[in-house]
């Protein structure tokens, strides 16, 4: 008997890779899958991929979490979410946005904690939340307690989750995964950057100060404008925008050294898909990045932007040596394969199942 799942998404980045991917492979494994997707809608490309896959996407246009204006507009999302669930005669939920578990679900729920604001806040800022994110923290909180499981993509996180939300058990750490690149180039005399510059809990203004602490060229892609009118002023890093996944991978094919000074990082997707083709890697020292790349990477202090350029000069003045530390990168990312990631979220699965439908609050 076929098992049917609907997963919530978003088609704005990691997300969309992660539910993409995953629900890929279950398709593959026989289940059946429909793709429900919040925030802003899906390109043609995003349809392509889910055609591709075998998957059905449910374009919902009902607002993301972390975009919503306020609770009552999240409340409502969850509840047409469960309607969805329940048209669509699922087995199971798998919520990538954790708030939507308040909903009344007919079947189990397992959530996935890919990142919130509690744990954000808690990294980058100091003192209590403030009213206009504390509601988005109550939401997630109330949605984790109704969920049938919990998931977090690193066990440095799932610990950080247990500990905001008062959680009775930490939740299961699954670590993200992803498939090889198509082709690696010749080696590339840069330093590189991607993902959220504008998100300050990237820091990607140490690296900006560290590039104007080097010759070597480095590049930065990534959007320098966030969705509530954030930016980054950066003098120095050589700034790509947004890429889509090729252009990024083709930048990385060239392996240059790949660094990231974040101080906040459920996982890292962009640091993983560096690895996986050989980049060295230099990164800022915290939990996440020592927990995934203890001995395949250099870890130097988030601020430092002196250390950050002294690192990848040094690399990059020693070929062998950054030959070497880029195959230990490459080897270590292998360890985090699609083909891991969807085993473990069977057996999540099958233990949701196996706990019966949930029961309304």
């Amino acid at each position: 008997m076929t098992r049917r799942l609907v997963m919530t998404a978003d088609a704005i980045g990691g997300v969309w890779q992660y539910a993409i991917g995953l629900a890929s492979d279950l398709v593959r494994a026989g289940w059946s899958v429909d793709l429900a997707t919040l925030g802003p809608p899906p390109s043609a490309a995003h349809h392509a991929q889910a055609e591709a896959a075998g998957v059905t996407l449910i374009d919902t246009a009902l607002p993301l979490d972390w975009l919503a204006t306020d609770a009552a507009a999240v409340v409502a999302a969850a509840d047409a979410v469960a309607r969805i669930a329940r048209a669509r005669r699922a087995d199971l939920v798998q919520l990538n946005q954790p708030a939507l578990a308040i909903a009344e679900f007919a079947m189990p729920v397992v959530a996935v904690v890919h990142s919130c604001v509690a744990s954000w806040w808690d990294a980058v800022e100091t003192g209590p939340l403030p009213p206009g994110l504390a509601w988005q923290r109550d939401l997630t909180a109330r949605g984790l307690a109704r969920a049938d499981a919990i998931v977090c993509p690193s066990r440095a996180f799932a610990a950080t989750v247990q500990r905001l939300y008062a959680l009775p058990a930490a939740p299961h750490a699954i670590h993200n995964g992803r498939a090889l690149p198509a082709a690696i180039g010749p080696l590339g005399d840069r330093a590189f950057t991607a993902g959220r510059l504008w998100d300050r809990a990237k820091n990607v203004a140490t690296l900006d100060r560290a590039a104007a602490l080097m010759t070597l060229p480095f590049d930065a892609a990534g959007a320098a404008h966030g969705p509530h009118h954030e930016r980054v002023e950066l003098a120095h890093l050589n700034l790509l925008g947004h890429l889509n996944d090729d252009a990024v991978a083709e930048r990385l094919a060239t392996r240059p050294i790949f660094a990231s000074a974040a101080r906040y990082e459920p996982f890292g997707l962009a640091v993983l898909e560096a690895a996986l083709t050989g980049c060295a890697l230099v990164l800022a020292d915290i939990p996440t990045f020592r927990e995934l790349w203890d001995g395949a990477a250099t870890f130097v202090a988030p601020d430092d932007a002196a250390a950050f350029a002294h690192a990848i000069t040094d690399l990059a003045a020693d070929p062998d040596r950054r030959m070497a530390s880029g195959a230990r990168a490459r080897t270590r990312a292998l360890d985090y394969a699609p083909a891991h990631v969807t085993r473990a979220m069977l057996a999540v699965f099958e233990s949701a199942l196996g706990s019966g439908a949930r029961v309304a609050a």
